[in-house]
């Protein structure tokens, strides 16, 4: 913070799963990029004396290494990398707390090797952010986007070239009708069925890069969603459901 300005850190959260924290002054470093590829901390700071103290008494992360804690962090979380925005004579940074494109999610699942700077430049693609000619020749050539310009995207071959085509089928998520398409092709079989009668049925569908909570989340998103469109009706109680289809599903 440049503490001549007389301002404070501001920290903004929205519902959609970002946070953003906004710190007025220049960014010492420079650029993020010289912060990642640097193995020293920073050679000076605003107010010197602060930092020693708190890094001493252990309130703050060792010297330099809270940007790069933060990359690490939502990497290892294969979320969004932070973004910074340095206009205005400030510096903010946006946290993303979920995933944007399963395929980026998959890719730093499945290659833990990659480094930092390389995944930098998948985070561009994901946030359709423009690309030096080296970089899309850098990430082609290791096989990890496909497209033309400016429709480049992150490729979904990239399970084939590390050999776990078995494990990209089972992480890849079906589309929401081909769910819909089983649930309802399950009920006509049946007669009816019951919430766990639709677990059971679609849950080694899902993609495994959900936990068990985001499964079952999802499995109550699409009864909901066939209930509101009126293909299902429930027959039986809140507390035992038992899905039939409605009689116009049923004529179809």
């Amino acid at each position: 913070m440049d503490y001549n300005l007389g301002s404070r850190v501001s920290v903004a959260e929205n519902e959609d799963g970002y946070i953003s924290f906004t710190n007025p002054g220049s960014f010492l470093p420079g650029s993020i990029q010289e912060v990642i590829n640097s193995e020293e901390p920073p050679s000076f700071y605003r107010n010197t004396l602060l930092v020693n103290a708190m890094e001493s008494f252990n309130m703050i992360d060792s010297i330099g290494s809270g940007i790069k804690r933060m990359f690490r962090v939502q990497r290892e979380r294969f979320f969004p990398l932070p973004d910074y925005d340095f206009s205005g004579n400030k510096v903010k940074v946006t946290l993303t707390g979920k995933v944007l494109d399963m395929d980026y999610a998959r890719v730093l699942a499945r290659n833990p090797e990659l480094s930092l700077n390389q995944i930098i430049l998948l985070d561009k693609v994901q946030k359709r952010k423009p690309l030096l000619e080296e970089e899309l020749k850098l990430l082609r050539d290791k096989g990890l986007i496909e497209g033309k310009k400016p429709n480049i995207i992150i490729s979904a071959k990239v399970a084939q070239t590390t050999g776990q085509k078995a494990a990209y089928t089972l992480n890849k998520a079906f589309t929401k009708q081909q769910y819909f398409d089983w649930i309802i092709q399950g009920i006509k079989y049946h007669g009816s069925l019951s919430r766990k009668d639709i677990e059971d049925l679609v849950w080694a569908k899902l993609s495994d890069l959900y936990d068990e909570k985001q499964k079952k989340t999802k499995i109550t998103n699409l009864i909901a969603e066939l209930r509101r469109n009126e293909t299902i009706k429930n027959v039986g109680s809140d507390a035992a459901p038992k899905w039939v289809l409605n009689d116009q599903s049923e004529k179809t």
